[in-house]
């Protein structure tokens, strides 16, 4: 072999190793810059948690008490009704536009709480606190009767300030309202009689 042909022959291998050395160091530093590229793709922590079920206790709720926690940036209302509201909920049918939830059924409410008192046990409501008209949180007008703003016959429930819409102690909206449809029922399951999960409703 000629020595001129020695020489292309390690020059090249050179070349070779050179070129395979910087396209691994190029790879590498490709690989380093994309993981955080990716990584902002993933939620945050906060933002796992702002979409984690949340444990409520509600051991010291009193009949005819309501308490609000946070679950997704929304508020859900737990609400303990009294034998006498209870006994006022089937009252209230021919005034509802939805009574029994049958409007968006998927969306309103899940199959467990598609019924009288669109709960697991009759005694708690558990409802999204945010009315289906424009997004407004109705107050909390429990007594029944004559009041401002609401009819003679006020038979106890929820009344958004905003535009007038009114819900029964089921979350059920009141026909001639803005509001389209009922308040939310959210996924939810007891853990025992006095914790509740709200976001959850599978037992794993």
């Amino acid at each position: 072999m000629s020595e001129s042909l020695v020489e292309n022959v390690s020059l090249d291998s050179s070349k070779r190793t050179w070129l395979i050395a910087s396209g691994c160091a190029g790879a590498v530093g490709g690989i380093a810059a994309a993981v955080p590229f990716v990584s902002s793709f993933q939620p945050s922590e906060r933002a796992k948690a702002a979409g984690a079920a949340v444990e409520a206790d509600i051991s010291n709720l009193k009949p005819g008490e309501k308490m609000t926690v946070e679950w997704r940036g929304k508020p859900v209302w737990i609400v303990r009704r009294t034998p006498e509201q209870l006994a006022e909920l089937p009252k209230n049918d021919g005034q509802l536009v939805d009574p029994n939830s049958e409007r968006k059924p998927a969306e309103q409410a899940p199959e467990y709480a598609r019924n009288a008192t669109r709960s697991l046990k009759p005694e708690y409501l558990v409802v999204v606190g945010i009315c289906t008209h424009l997004g407004c949180s109705p107050n909390e007008k429990f007594k029944p009767g004559p009041q401002p703003s609401l009819p003679d016959d006020w038979p106890g429930g929820f009344f958004c300030p905003c535009h007038g819409s009114t819900f029964d102690l089921a979350g059920r909206v009141f026909k001639n309202k803005p509001a389209p449809d009922n308040l939310e029922v959210p996924p939810h399951m007891y853990l025992s009689d006095t914790k509740l999960l709200i976001g959850e409703d599978k037992k794993a």
